[in-house]
């Protein structure tokens, strides 16, 4: 299969403090990736990312995840991390913040669900980094508060589209990685 893009959903691992239907939500956004025919990247962990791989993996999608462990064994025992929901897990040994700099840098863009400190994390390496980032409005945490946070002085150019409808956000965001790939390529071919 020809997959068009890899996109990251970064989100809570733990999700008490999240929207209620965020187990709905995450995985509505994970069959969206399938269906747009991307790959869906996360960190390999519980929560909103893992809702996400699951619903992927429920429309027949390719997902990748990045461990923060340095094996298999130490994935389930150490980090007690699951592994049933990813096609292929890569095993980083670079510990949560490593691994949430590799897994943001491998995705053409990022989405946020919901949230804490690992999810603020991913944000900003993927907002400095310039990459299309898309925040499900609505669904808790970090996410709520990106439209502030991101408002403001800041560096670069904001790459950020908000929905509160995993679909719609999903498609808003495939949308502004193909404008960032077409610059992209635009920029390579003057060089030439």
């Amino acid at each position: 299969m020809n997959y068009r893009y890899k996109i990251a959903v970064s989100g809570a691992a733990q999700v008490s403090h999240c929207a209620k239907n965020i187990e709905e939500l995450a995985k509505e956004v994970g069959k969206e990736i399938a269906r747009q025919k991307c790959i869906l990247i996360t960190g390999a962990t519980t929560g909103a990312p893992y809702f996400a791989a699951l619903g992927c993996k429920e429309k027949g999608g390719f997902s990748v995840g990045f461990s923060p462990a340095s094996s298999e064994a130490a994935h389930v025992k150490t980090y007690r991390l699951p592994v049933d929901a990813f096609d292929i897990i890569i095993y980083t040994g670079f510990d949560y913040s490593g691994r949430n700099l590799l897994m943001t840098n491998a995705a053409d863009g990022v989405i946020l669900i919901c949230g804490r400190m690992g999810t603020l994390n991913e944000f900003t390496t993927a907002f400095e980094d310039q990459k299309p980032i898309g925040v499900l409005e609505g669904s808790g945490g970090i996410a709520d508060k990106i439209r502030m946070i991101a408002t403001g002085p800041h560096r670069g150019v904001k790459k950020i589209v908000y929905d509160k409808d995993p679909k719609r956000l999903v498609k808003k965001l495939i949308e502004l990685i193909k404008k960032e790939k077409r610059k992209n390529l635009k920029g390579r071919s003057r060089k030439k």
